[in-house]
């Protein structure tokens, strides 16, 4: 007969295996998608611990915050027939969690793989194919991230909703060896010819700097002596001024002047006609001949001196005048 405490630890050790096999943890970032039989179970878990019915149930993490998936080694043939390798293309993406049931449903777990790295290899060889070497390696490479991106978020918004695509890095491509060493030869050419181009552009803004110098210059010196002209007018027209004022000056001093002689010409001409009377003219005439101590004997002087004569009038004349000043004084 069989031990109790045999049986009673079997069943414990049951208790614990099946404990183990249905108890199951979810990591945060994830979600957990379960299948019974091979089928798709409708529940989907959120992070934590959760139990499921262990042997006929089996549970598959799905990450739903931002991964990045590497496609590498995509070869891709150009329109001229070369053949050329990306080493590496990154995809940066993240599936809603809402979106996970259908997205598992229909694409599985590993939905990426058909959905991203397949679809990579097929828009980067619908790139190359209408694109020769020079453009897919050095024209239009910058626009490869942005084309794919654009092309794979396009069938992704039809195909999978709530799968987003935030980025796609592409490296250079890998080219054969011969190609590659001309390329870099081109480029070398090209670096000397830039080289060669921002020298003539240095000398040129070198030349236009002294012309602008030049110019500069020969505008200071106009300039100043412009100001200088403009200086030597300014006294010129100063000192003539100076000498119209002193002009005008002596004019009006010589026509005062002349006005002032005038004046007195004129009043001492009308004083002479006031005074130069008959009479007044008469007795200067007796003064001058009284004056004369000479004694002038003639047939045509017999009275000259005789009493009563012109000296008797002179006399007379002479004393009224007198007379007259008396009077008026």
């Amino acid at each position: 007969m069989i031990d109790q405490n045999i049986i009673g630890t079997c069943f414990l050790v049951c208790i614990a295996i099946v404990f183990n096999f249905s108890l199951h943890r979810i990591e945060e970032g994830h979600v957990g998608v379960y299948f019974r039989g091979g089928a798709l179970l409708p529940e989907v878990s959120i992070p934590g611990f959760h139990m499921m019915i262990p042997i006929l149930t089996i549970f598959r993490p799905v990450q739903v915050t931002l991964q990045t998936d590497e496609v590498k080694n995509v070869p891709c043939g150009t329109s001229g027939g070369v053949m050329i390798d990306f080493d590496r293309i990154e995809v940066v993406n993240m599936l809603d969690a809402n979106s996970v049931y259908n997205i598992v449903r229909n694409y599985t777990v590993d939905y990426d793989r058909s959905l991203i790295f397949n679809k990579i290899h097929h828009e980067l060889n619908q790139f190359c194919s209408v694109h020769t070497l020079h453009e897919v390696y050095i024209d239009l490479f910058d626009q490869i991230d942005e084309n794919l991106k654009t092309a794979l978020q396009r069938d992704l918004t039809e195909m999978a909703p709530g799968l987003n695509v935030l980025a796609v890095r592409v490296t250079k491509p890998k080219i054969p060896e011969t190609i590659r060493k001309n390329y870099e030869l081109m480029e070398a050419e090209k670096t000397k010819l830039l080289i060669s181009t921002q020298h003539q552009k240095v000398v040129e803004k070198d030349a236009e700097t002294d012309r602008k110098k030049a110019i500069i210059e020969a505008d200071k010196v106009a300039q100043v002596a412009k100001i200088m002209l403009n200086q030597k007018i300014m006294e010129k027209e100063s000192l003539q001024l100076m000498a119209s004022i002193e002009d005008q000056m002596h004019l009006a001093r010589e026509k005062s002047r002349s006005d002032a002689d005038y004046y007195q010409t004129a009043k001492q001409a009308e004083a002479n006609k006031l005074l130069l009377s008959d009479q007044y003219l008469e007795l200067e005439k007796y003064k001058a001949l009284s004056k004369n101590t000479k004694v002038y004997f003639g047939q045509d002087l017999p009275k000259m001196f005789s009493f009563g004569g012109p000296v008797n009038d002179l006399a007379n004349y002479a004393n009224e005048i007198t007379l007259k000043k008396q009077e008026n004084e």
